[in-house]
């Protein structure tokens, strides 16, 4: 498998192609994380961060491990990443009747935590999970005007201006904008909806049932613990923005995405509902870069190297992984260069020919 010399380029450019950010978060000299790019006071910490292991990657082909480097079962901050797995859960939701219609707006199964007025009150499930919200408000003391003039990823320009400036705010639904703020927002109405923590859920109906090491945690910020049917819980994160955020593994978050490549089935459980995984995949009508926090080729324009029908997980420090259903392939890349996913994918499509 990995003696195989085939896998020589791919194992030497993983090792010309790390990431540059420190091994350690309170290295003196480092820049490490995104929250050095807010405005203060938002430019600090409210979760616990870790160190870095080095570049690790695995691949899954036809459902077997045909390729691994680095640390892979080390659990690494995986940022926003994260994302996916709260899409996962909210299938969860659907599958277990807690939502019924994505276009419903929140208000009305969660009230009294931040989408009561005029505005918010618009907003739907379905605009949350597309970042289509245009949500206006505070999530655990940090406005989501924090991310506003926020480009990222494989997204195509929208409005020009500063991050963090005031923008004029469209109708819910009419506009994409990635923000973290608003994906917290997402999370904490999540974990109303369920009315237990996520990390519960996620360890018994996703990790669990995948047989997944059971290294992975699922950190809060200092201030995110709140009561739900008179528990005390933590709200977490949809990435590490601020801190906290998933923990995991190389190897577990391969069994993640080959679950997803499988369509909610694995051995002989369907453990989400192929549609939901579907409609994860389904390209947003204003963005169709984007599904339910997932990452689309559409047209083969966010990774040209890639197929039509891959879809990614992204999060900084060079977190990539690569689903191709056509190729029946899950690549995880771990702190990589986060400017050579197009060349990484390139590289690893030769290699399997």
């Amino acid at each position: 498998m990995n003696n195989d010399s085939r896998w020589q380029p791919l194992r030497q450019w993983l090792a010309d192609n790390e990431c540059g950010w420190s091994k350690s978060p309170t290295a003196d000299d480092a820049q490490w994380g995104i929250h050095l790019n807010d405005d203060p006071p938002y430019n600090r910490l409210l979760g616990p961060v870790f160190g870095r292991g080095g570049a690790s990657a695995v691949l899954l082909h036809n459902g077997r491990e045909v390729f691994v480097h680095g640390e892979p079962d080390r659990a690494d901050m995986t940022f926003s990443v994260t994302k996916t797995y709260l899409a996962l859960l909210a299938g969860i939701a659907m599958d277990d009747g807690l939502l019924t219609d994505l276009t419903e707006p929140v208000c009305r199964k969660v009230p009294g935590i931040g989408f009561d007025d005029a505005h918010n009150s618009q907003v739907s499930w379905q605009h949350l999970l597309q970042f289509t919200s245009e949500w206006e408000g505070s999530c655990f003391g940090i406005p989501d005007q924090i991310d506003r003039y926020r480009v990222v990823g494989f997204q195509t320009a929208g409005e020009s201006g500063r991050k963090g400036d005031p923008r004029q705010l469209h109708p819910p639904g009419s506009y994409w904008e990635y923000n973290d703020v608003r994906i917290n927002q997402f999370s904490l109405a999540l974990a109303r909806l369920f009315g237990r923590a996520l990390p519960e859920i996620f360890d018994q109906r996703i990790a669990t049932p995948l047989g997944t090491s059971g290294s992975h945690q699922w950190h809060g910020y200092e201030n995110s613990w709140v009561d739900i049917n008179d528990n005390r819980i933590q709200s977490v994160p949809g990435g590490g923005h601020w801190g906290g955020g998933m923990r995991i593994s190389a190897r577990d978050q391969a069994k993640i995405g080959q679950l997803m490549l499988q369509r909610g089935r694995w051995n002989d459980r369907q453990l989400l509902s192929r549609h939901w995984i579907e409609a994860m995949l389904t390209p947003c009508a204003i963005a169709p870069f984007y599904g339910f926090f997932t990452w689309l080729n559409t047209g083969r324009k966010a990774v040209p190297a890639a197929t039509e029908g891959s879809f990614f997980g992204l999060g900084v420090g060079g977190q990539l992984i690569w689903h191709a259903p056509e190729l029946q392939l899950v690549a995880v890349f771990r702190w990589i260069d986060s400017n050579a996913g197009n060349e990484v994918v390139k590289l690893t499509r030769s290699l399997l020919d």
